[in-house]
């Protein structure tokens, strides 16, 4: 059985542009589209909120009737629930293959201004929610994907995905880690010399090499473009988002319910990251 994509519809031009962005990965996936209205008031609204209610269920099933025009052939079902939003779609991110959420812009080129509700989302869904910039262009299908690598522990979740991700668009992958001198160097008495940077640079890529190598073997069909630089993985994945279709980091799942961490290096792309931003949960 092949797990629907979801994304979440209030209405916004945010969340109807991750709806569009959904139609199209649940053709790719040749899965069927659940598109989900949570409204705490949505069938007893007080007065004051009862109008605002109306337009939103009206846009989700207007948009639902779009994307059946739009994609013929895509099973696109609603679903409307009285319920928290967060709730609401964290439970729908447990059956599906992929969730996709809207967010405003922070400016004219780069970065989500995310709000509690997709903050919790992402922290705390088990499956990969792709957040959709509003005024972005969600479709980039001519452009490829950009995966973030951690060498230390490969997340096969966070490659498989990417790479999954790459063989559906016939797009090439870029795979960037980024790395740093271990921290005694910054207690040196003398400065580190550039062969000493050389030889950790030469380490990172024949790593990157290794990790990749299981997949490159399992997807020979997707190109991929190996990329290792000194510096921050945030800096340097937002700068790769800018020539890319998606961009793909991982997210450890804590043992732990309280909070709404997503980790250091997803907080930064999301921050800054010019394409969709797709966060991969693993253990």
């Amino acid at each position: 059985m092949t797990l629907p994509v979801t994304a979440g519809v209030d209405g916004s031009p945010e969340s109807l542009a991750a709806a569009r962005w959904a139609a199209a990965e649940a053709v790719r996936r040749e899965a069927p589209l659940r598109l989900v209205l949570a409204w705490p008031w949505l069938f007893n609204a007080p007065p004051r909120v009862h109008d605002d209610t109306g337009r939103a269920e009206e846009m989700l099933d207007e948009a639902a009737n779009g994307l059946r025009t739009g994609y013929p052939g895509l099973e696109v079902t609603t679903r409307r629930v009285a319920e928290h939003p967060a709730e609401v779609l964290v439970a729908a991110a447990g059956e599906s293959g992929l969730l996709a959420l809207g967010s405003r812009g922070l400016g004219a080129v780069a970065g989500f201004l995310i709000g509690s509700v997709s903050l919790q989302v992402l922290a705390r869904a088990s499956c990969p929610v792709v957040l959709v910039r509003e005024g972005g262009d969600e479709g980039q299908e001519g452009l490829g994907i950009v995966v973030g690598v951690e060498l230390e522990r490969p997340h096969e979740e966070v490659l498989e995905f990417a790479f999954e991700a790459a063989a559906r668009r016939s797009c090439t992958l870029c795979a960037v880690h980024a790395w740093n001198l271990p921290a005694t160097y910054g207690y040196a008495a003398v400065p580190f010399g550039e062969g000493l940077v050389n030889t950790l640079e030469e380490q990172a890529r024949g790593s990157l090499a290794a990790a990749l190598r299981p997949w490159q073997e399992k997807y020979p069909q997707v190109e991929v473009v190996q990329r290792v630089e000194l510096g921050s993985a945030g800096q340097l994945l937002a700068d790769a988002s800018a020539q890319a279709g998606l961009l793909v980091v991982g997210r450890r799942v804590r043992s732990s319910p309280v909070g709404m961490h997503v980790g250091p290096v997803a907080h930064a792309v999301l921050h800054h990251a010019r394409c969709p931003v797709a966060v991969v949960p693993h253990r």
